[in-house]
């Protein structure tokens, strides 16, 4: 059996979008998904950023473009919220991308669209 990424904490993590879904359900946008999640990770002390900025590096120069992560949770997990009606390859692919710049190997991507809570792990 394969070892779990960062298993320990994806629980919390869920755990937390669980109860964020549970109490606010589908239909609102994403900013109030984020402020509850928020709120939930300050009433659990669990340590997190939000909307933390990475800077892509290529040769010997910083490019222009940045990357603003939605939530960095235990300074190693990428919680990236959506709210749409179906998962798209380019959410997996921003993703990617935030696990590449940061340096973490474990992407939480959660969608509160639908009617019941959607969640898939990215591991890089």
């Amino acid at each position: 059996m394969s070892n779990i990424v960062y298993k320990d904490e994806s629980y919390q993590i869920v755990g937390v979008l669980f109860e964020v879904y549970n109490n606010l359900g589908s239909g609102f946008s994403e900013i109030v998904y984020k402020d509850a999640i928020e709120y939930e990770f300050q009433r659990l002390e669990i340590p997190y950023s939000r909307e933390k900025e990475y800077f892509v590096n290529y040769k010997d120069v910083i490019l222009p473009h940045k990357f603003y992560a939605d939530f960095v949770v235990f300074d190693k997990i990428i919680l990236e919220l959506k709210c749409v009606e179906n998962f798209h390859d380019k959410h997996i692919s921003q993703c990617i991308n935030y696990l590449k710049v940061s340096k973490c190997k474990l992407s939480i991507l959660a969608n509160f669209k639908k009617d019941s809570l959607e969640y898939k792990r990215v591991v890089l």
